[in-house]
């Protein structure tokens, strides 16, 4: 299956600039700014200042940039050798710890669509042991052995990624935490989402609404946080009852820039999330301090990030791929993606160890993953990291309604409830992410 947006394998830049403070230096981090990049305190627009509604991407001066409170960072529009002297100034005695470029990311999908008759089929060719597992209570020893033995398949209650993770037997809601959606946005009017508490903003200048007219963030919404009963076909949504932020910080085109995305996880800590989910990223190997202190800083607020671990492999040809930026980032879940067989999607990213602590921390479903789209399509089957993410974030939501775990403790829950599986920990991490 080819990507229909395929993120180059080299990093692109666009001529802007993070720079990241060290913690609590902000005011001295600014003053330095402005004395050796030259940046007027006027021309830095600030976070802070539009609370919990985000930063206005289309009000940051062309000659400053925008500063990042919750995060301690800024991204600026300067001249390479102004960042050159930012740069100097940059260590761990220095009020800046790094000053980096700024790339461009991408939506991590395979976007083929699987037909209804396929689905038909697909799921027809298992029915019979559906039936039969039918008179066995859900969760007990038959009823696993039935499932293990003809691989997971969607039934006509429950998609097969709702069933291999135990979400469809979870009675958990998500009620009470938020998740925030760091996509393409979110088809508003879809039907199966009328109702539902859903706080949106763009972070794409020029584009007011978070509305989706691309489809990739409606279909991870809608796997993190859909309907537990969609007006058509199976439950394919997780946490049903979690309160839902969607930030647009990719365009309908699919791409978006470390700024956006940055600004859209400093808008999530604002509103307090308790799970950020990002199926985005760029086919870099390495990571950067920003992304790196991001994490880290959204983790000690409470926030968990759980991003994709990437689609450049072809493991059939040999190429086991990389995990991209900036799921490489050690205080990032990285999700890899498995197949109704849990065996590894062909373009699910191994972990290279080209950076220490940028591994594949866990897996999920990921292989003809059925979910909302826009209308008038309203449902589609889709694969990539990109669709198993969303599966860990919306059981992260269940284990943080569960047990109150927040940040670190929350991907201890996580990680320490998977389900093994016979495949290298390079591959899948601790193992399929299991619902409480």
């Amino acid at each position: 299956m080819n990507s229909e947006f395929t993120p180059p394998s080299e990093a692109e830049t666009t001529g802007r600039f993070i720079v990241t403070f060290r913690e609590e230096a902000s005011t001295e981090a600014i003053a330095t700014l402005e004395n050796r990049a030259g940046i007027r305190s006027a021309d830095l627009l600030r976070s802070g200042d539009f609370a919990e509604s985000g930063i206005d991407m289309d009000h940051v001066p062309a000659e400053g940039g925008a500063v990042l409170g919750n995060l301690g960072m800024a991204v600026v529009n300067v001249p390479p050798d102004a960042a050159g002297m930012l740069a100097m100034e940059a260590g761990e005695d220095s009020a800046i710890l790094s000053v980096e470029p700024e790339g461009v990311v991408y939506a991590l999908s395979e976007l083929r669509a699987f037909s209804l008759d396929y689905m038909r089929g697909f799921r027809d060719c298992a029915q019979s042991l559906y039936t039969s597992a039918a008179t066995t209570p859900p969760g007990g020893e038959e009823y696993a052995d039935l499932i293990e033995a003809a691989g997971f398949v969607d039934s006509p209650s429950h998609t097969w990624g709702l069933i291999a993770t135990r979400s469809a037997i979870s009675r958990l809601t998500g009620q009470g935490i938020k998740v925030a959606v760091l996509d393409t946005g979110l088809f508003l009017a879809h039907p199966d989402f009328i109702g539902r508490s859903v706080v949106s903003r763009s972070f794409i200048p020029g584009v007011v609404s978070a509305n989706d007219g691309h489809g990739h963030g409606t279909h991870c919404t809608g796997t993190a946080c859909g309907a537990f009963k969609p007006a058509v076909g199976p439950r394919y949504g997780i946490a049903h009852k979690a309160n839902i932020f969607i930030g647009k910080v990719l365009s309908d085109q699919g791409s978006g820039v470390d700024g956006g995305i940055l600004a859209g996880i400093d808008w999530a800590i604002a509103n307090k999330c308790h799970v950020i989910s990002m199926s985005l990223g760029a086919n870099v190997p390495t990571t950067t301090t920003f992304y790196e202190t991001a994490g880290q800083r959204a983790l000690n607020a409470g926030s968990l990030i759980v991003a994709a671990a990437g689609n450049n492999a072809n493991r059939s040809a040999g190429n086991f791929g990389f995990v991209g930026r900036p799921s490489n980032s050690r205080t990032f879940m990285a999700v890899g993606a498995l197949d109704g067989n849990l065996r590894m999607a062909n373009f699910s990213a191994r972990d290279t160890a080209r950076v220490a602590g940028s591994a594949v921390d866990i897996a999920a479903p990921g292989v003809a993953v059925y979910s909302s789209w826009p209308m008038p399509t309203r449902y589609r089957a889709i694969s990539g990291t990109s669709m198993a993410t969303p599966h860990v974030a919306g059981i992260a939501a269940l284990w943080a309604q569960a047990t109150g775990a927040r940040g670190a403790a929350l991907w201890l829950r996580l990680i320490a409830n998977s389900r093994a599986l016979s495949l290298p920990i390079v591959d899948v991490g601790r193992g399929l992410v299991q619902a409480p």
